[in-house]
C-alpha cells in the first residue's frame, strides 16, 4: 500500500491557519507543532526574559515565541523561537502591524529542552543565521551554558562568570550564572 503524499502548505495557507492550543512552525511546507516547554526550559526563558527587558527599553522589543517569517534552503520558513529581540529600526519597516514578525530580528535565543540535541540546535542556528539573523544564542540548561552563534565565525560557548557582551547589543552584558540562578537543573 502507498501513501498519499501530503500536500505542501503555502506561506500565506500557514499564515491563516486557525489559531490551535500548541505553536506551529512551518518547515518544509507542514505544520509543525512546537514541543512544550519543561519547567527548567520555562525556567530559564524566564531569567532570560527578565535580563533582556531590563536592557531593551529605548532599543527594541523582547518577544517570547514569536513567529518570524524567513527563508530557508529558497523555501518559506516560519520558526518559533524561544525569544527574539528585534531594534526598533528593524520592527519600524513592519509598522504596527500585529502577526508573525516579517523582517529578521537580529537575536534569536533558542533553549534546548530534554528531547533535543546540541546537533540539532546547532544545524538550526545555522538556518537562522543564513536567513539574516545577526546573532543566535543556544542555551543548554542542563549544561548551564550559552553559545552564540555569528555569522562566518566559530560558535563561542558562555559558562559560569564568563561575560556575554557584544557590539551589536552596546551595554547588554551578562553571564550563565545571571541566567541560571534560581535555575534548578538536576545534573
Amino acid at each position: 500500500m502507498t501513501q498519499a503524499a501530503t500536500r505542501k502548505l503555502t506561506l500565506d495557507e500557514f499564515l491563516t491557519l486557525p489559531e490551535g492550543e500548541t505553536a506551529c512552525e512551518l518547515i518544509d511546507g507542514e505544520a509543525i507543532p512546537k514541543i512544550f516547554p519543561t519547567r527548567f526550559h520555562s525556567k530559564t526563558c524566564g531569567a532570560l526574559i527578565m535580563l533582556l527587558q531590563q536592557w531593551a527599553p529605548g532599543r527594541g522589543e523582547v518577544g517570547i515565541e514569536w513567529a518570524v517569517v524567513l527563508s530557508r534552503d529558497g523555501k518559506p520558513w516560519v520558526p518559533v523561537p524561544d525569544l527574539l529581540y528585534i531594534s526598533h529600526e528593524r520592527l519600524s519597516s513592519m509598522g504596527d502591524e500585529d502577526g508573525p514578525c516579517l523582517v529578521p530580528p537580529e537575536l534569536v535565543i533558542e533553549v534546548i529542552s530534554p528531547d533535543q540535541s546540541f546537533g540539532g540546535m546547532a544545524e538550526k542556528a545555522t538556518d537562522y543565521l543564513s536567513a539574516g539573523i545577526l546573532r543566535v544564542w543556544i542555551v543548554d540548561p542542563k549544561a548551564k551554558t550559552i553559545t552564540v552563534f555569528i555569522p562566518e565565525q566559530l560558535p563561542i560557548t558562555y559558562r559560569e562568570n564568563l561575560v556575554l557582551s557584544d557590539e551589536l547589543f552596546p551595554e547588554l552584558e551578562l553571564t550563565a550564572q545571571d541566567v541560571f540562578r534560581g535555575v534548578i537543573t538536576h545534573g
